[in-house]
């Protein structure tokens, strides 16, 4: 025990403390999210939060890919956390002066969400050469484990602090976790030299094709992203109507409780992944959690207005998440030669993350410009029967549209997966 505990002493250090300021993060986020919905009362602006980090992260993962693997990876974590740090100081100083304003927190998103694009393929190398190989498994459940409770802790932290004390208490909250992680990789984080397949001769776009040309000769790792690039299309639109739907009917408390379901969902699902033995067929497993995932969670906050229920829906939509995620990350780990992960990671970041700001753009839109007035206008009994009346109702709609797209897209897409095979040493 002790030896398997030294084994991974750097990927608990890493793990801890960065998992410690992502809570700090994202829990500026949440506050954030909450002060702009107050500000504007809109699905869709709310969601333009979210679209503005993840647009640079889309348009520029291939090159930070390229970035990863010819540059050494503690550094560009270092400097790539240290101006996402500076951009959170800059809210803070907005805010306390007065002077925050919509496009502020947009534009400092899109700063920040380029600082995650080129950090996020560095780390994911990082974890690779730090781990062993037999503990993939185990540590990929272990980071869902941390995401599962920065799921739980964010909202609710954030909810306080915001209602307490504050935005600004809740960004002091942040640097401080941002501290601790700093210090962390810059004083305890060794890494062993890996050599690197590029040159200095070869530029970026070079080394980014080289990524997507690995894709091309593995169908299955392509056909795997793809699929979760659906997932995420509908889950990101769910991200953007989850605010319209309950902020109106049981407000923003209620809000807080019903996003940390989602957090304690995974921390099961977490654990389950970790002990777990190795399933006989890793993609059967990815496409079969999220069709469960998908045909429940949607349907259940749809056509309940009873925040036990929604709940239960976020409990259920979400517990076999980390076991999805970890299959994936050990297929991925197990199938890209190290050398080349910063580029292929960061295709895949391109190809399965550049769903997420078109469904949120997409959510917020229904939501507000579609749904809701057609609920308003809405005489039929039958429609008020199954989603309510008032505002809220053109968001449980919206929640019923995307469960039938999940199950359409899971069974649609297991029927392409079948036809590959995945083996592992």
């Amino acid at each position: 025990m002790k030896n398997r505990i030294n084994g991974l002493k750097d990927f608990y250090i890493l793990w801890s403390t960065q998992s410690l300021s992502q809570l700090g993060s994202q829990a500026t986020g949440f506050a954030l999210t909450l002060w702009l919905y107050e500000k504007t009362g809109s699905a869709l602006s709310t969601a333009s939060l979210t679209i503005c980090t993840y647009v640079p992260y889309v348009i520029m993962s291939i090159f930070a890919g390229a970035i990863s693997d010819r540059y050494d990876k503690k550094k560009t974590m270092l400097v790539c956390d240290s101006l996402a740090a500076f951009t959170t100081i800059l809210v803070f100083v907005l805010y306390r002066i007065d002077a925050l304003s919509i496009w502020h927190l947009y534009a400092i998103n899109a700063f920040s969400g380029l600082m995650n694009t080129i950090q996020q393929p560095a780390s994911e190398v990082t974890y690779t050469l730090i781990v062993p190989k037999e503990q993939y498994q185990k540590t990929s459940g272990l980071q869902s484990l941390s995401r599962s409770l920065i799921s739980i802790g964010n909202p609710m932290i954030a909810s306080a602090l915001y209602g307490i004390a504050g935005l600004d208490v809740v960004i002091a909250v942040d640097l401080i976790s941002f501290g601790i992680a700093f210090l962390a990789l810059l004083c305890f984080i060794r890494l062993p030299d890996l050599p690197s397949e590029s040159t200095d001769e070869e530029n970026m776009l070079e080394l980014a094709k080289e990524g997507l040309q690995f894709l091309r000769k593995n169908p299955l790792v392509l056909h795997v992203i793809l699929f979760m690039a659906g997932v995420n299309l509908i889950a990101s639109a769910f991200d953007a109507v989850l605010p319209a739907l309950v902020i109106p009917r049981n407000g923003n408390g209620t809000l807080g409780i019903v996003t940390s379901c989602s957090g304690i969902a995974m921390v099961l699902g977490s654990l389950i992944a970790s002990v777990m033995p190795k399933p006989k067929d890793r993609v059967r497993t990815i496409y079969l959690t999220m069709l469960f995932s998908l045909g429940t969670e949607n349907f259940l906050l749809a056509f309940s207005r009873n925040p036990a229920v929604w709940c239960i829906g976020q409990m259920l939509g979400w517990i076999l998440v980390p076991v999805m995620s970890a299959n994936q990350n050990v297929i991925l780990r197990n199938t890209i030669p190290v050398a080349l992960q910063g580029r292929v990671y960061a295709c895949r970041n391109t190809l399965q993350f550049f769903t997420i700001p078109i469904g949120l753009a997409l959510g917020g839109f229904m939501v507000d410009h579609i749904c809701e007035p057609l609920m308003a206008a809405n005489q039929s009994k039958w429609l008020i029967a199954l989603f309510g009346s008032g505002k809220g109702s053109g968001a449980a709609l919206m929640m019923f549209v995307l469960g039938i797209a999940g199950i359409v897209l899971c069974l649609a897409s297991g029927k392409k997966l079948k036809q590959y095979k995945y083996t592992e040493e």
